[in-house]
């Protein structure tokens, strides 16, 4: 399976570089329109992200025509390979809108249901974060070597900055505001970057100490997950897994007492 997954490893490198190349090259100046809304009204989707969702479409089923896939803005495609490609097009969508700098494209391709390759390119600045299951997580900025990631734990959890999102619908999001209110007693800072991809990168990397957000969907959570989990940061949910009710994310030496700390604010 191994060259399988490193065959996979390097269409998802490919079609995400390529996507990351078109978006840069189509935002106009200024802010973006929606073209049409999701969850809620200020929930956006962009001709952008529906043109780059269909070239990676098109880039991944040139080389494997066969598989499975699941975008977040068109949906699904049944395979018959065991492979199903999990793509976001752009993860940060409202950032997009407005020209914050924090955006990506994350693909990810399970087998059978596993996530054994992602990738996630910050479609501003370059950077490219990759990941094999069982072989690490890596770093590359321009045309540097990649470098491996190894996730950094801080003295204690009081010393934590923590990535954060919200809802889209209002009740959900006043929810969370009360466990993040609860939850900033108890740790250094919240950081609410607008990409789901990239905090949990970002925590991978040492950017970020911790991570928890609810309303995740296989989208947010498939390349990143894996990233975040091949540099030794250990995710949960309410569980053992994370899902859409809850995603927690930390180094091993606080992943304990941060994930009871979560569910204890109330997420």
């Amino acid at each position: 399976m191994t060259a399988q997954v490193d065959e996979l490893a390097r269409i998802a490198l490919t079609a995400a570089r390529a996507a990351a190349a078109y978006i840069r090259a189509a935002r106009p100046a200024g802010r973006v329109a929606a073209a049409q809304t999701k969850s809620s009204p200020t929930d956006p989707v962009t001709l952008i992200d529906q043109a780059a969702e269909k070239l990676i479409r098109e880039s991944i089923g040139a080389e494997r025509p066969h598989d499975g896939f699941l975008g977040e803005e068109g949906g699904g495609t049944a395979g018959s390979s065991g492979v199903v490609w999990v793509v976001d097009p752009i993860d940060g969508t409202v950032n997009f809108m407005y020209g914050i700098g924090a955006y990506a494209v994350s693909i990810g391709a399970e087998i059978d249901g596993t996530v054994e390759a992602g990738c996630i390119v910050n479609a501003v600045t370059g950077e490219e974060y990759t990941a094999v299951r069982g072989a690490g997580a890596f770093a590359r900025t321009g045309d540097g070597a990649p470098a491996r990631l190894a996730a950094h734990s801080p003295p204690s959890l009081s010393h934590a900055l923590v990535g954060t999102g919200f809802n889209y619908v209002v009740d959900i999001r006043l929810h969370q505001a009360r466990a993040v209110t609860a939850l900033l007693a108890h740790v250094r800072d919240i950081r609410r970057n607008g990409s789901a991809a990239l905090d949990l990168c970002a925590v991978a990397e040492g950017r970020l100490d911790a991570y928890v957000e609810q309303g995740l969907k296989p989208w947010d959570l498939a390349a990143g997950g894996l990233i975040a989990r091949e540099s030794g940061v250990r995710l949960a949910g309410l569980g053992a897994d994370p899902d859409e009710r809850l995603t927690i994310a930390a180094p091993e030496p606080i992943a304990e007492e941060f994930f009871r700390l979560v569910r204890t604010c109330g997420f």
